[in-house]
């Protein structure tokens, strides 16, 4: 595919930055089709909508965005699309969660234009970028637990999410317009992939990944980093 074909989605909830990312995909390539998404809503109602997209740039600290949950989202609905990490964290365990749920690259905001540029062009190459001084090989111990996440169909993610929020099985019915008795079905898909005997603790093996990401706030919640 030339570069006319090129449809990006910059997907970050600081205008500000989306903006100079978008020069900067406009200036690598001149004839992209770029839009832009505020939350993880805007992204997969653009998804939805059709068309190729070739790269999504996501923000894991936007609205929608709870820990990874909206990357594991993403891959398994949208599991064609790339999805490369821009984010302000530049924690080694976040890049190699990242890259383990399927993500193609990892830009930490802090990199510069001429580094954001060769970082993206590497992935639309097909490869897999994170920062050099990162060790993707590294062992820190939540490995099954994330090839067990990994498992999950979009539909059992969103239930994932929406048990995290605290919300009840017949909320959960509600939001997804779909019986009571699927959302329970979908529970107990959720327990038997996770291997756990019940709701809370599939929640904390949700929130262990979370916590791995950032630093748990005072509230317990994990707590977003400054953009």
């Amino acid at each position: 595919m030339g570069e006319t074909g090129f449809h990006f989605i910059i997907a970050d909830d600081h205008p500000l930055f989306r903006g100079a990312l978008r020069q900067t995909l406009e200036h690598q390539y001149p004839n992209a089709r770029i839009e832009e998404a505020g939350a993880l809503e805007d992204v997969t109602a653009q998804l939805d909508a059709g068309g190729d997209v070739d790269l999504i740039l996501l923000d894991l600290s936007m609205p929608g965005m709870r820990g990874f949950s909206g990357l594991m989202y993403l891959r398994a609905q949208h599991g064609s699309v790339p999805v490369v990490i821009v984010s302000a964290s530049e924690d080694p365990q976040t890049v190699r969660r990242c890259v383990e749920f399927g993500a193609s690259g990892f830009i930490p905001k802090s990199h510069g234009i001429e580094v954001i540029k060769t970082a993206i062009s590497a992935i639309m190459d097909g490869q897999v970028w994170t920062p050099p001084e990162v060790d993707l090989s590294a062992d820190d111990g939540g490995g099954d637990l994330v090839k067990r996440l990994a498992t999950l169909t979009p539909q059992q993610v969103r239930v994932l999410m929406m048990l995290s929020e605290g919300l009840l099985n017949k909320q959960i019915a509600y939001e997804l317009s779909v019986s009571e008795a699927t959302v329970k079905a979908h529970v107990s898909a959720i327990l038997q992939k996770l291997g756990v005997e019940s709701r809370t603790q599939a929640v904390i093996a949700a929130s262990k990944i979370e916590a791995g990401q950032w630093q748990l706030g005072g509230d317990g919640e994990a707590a977003s980093p400054t953009a």
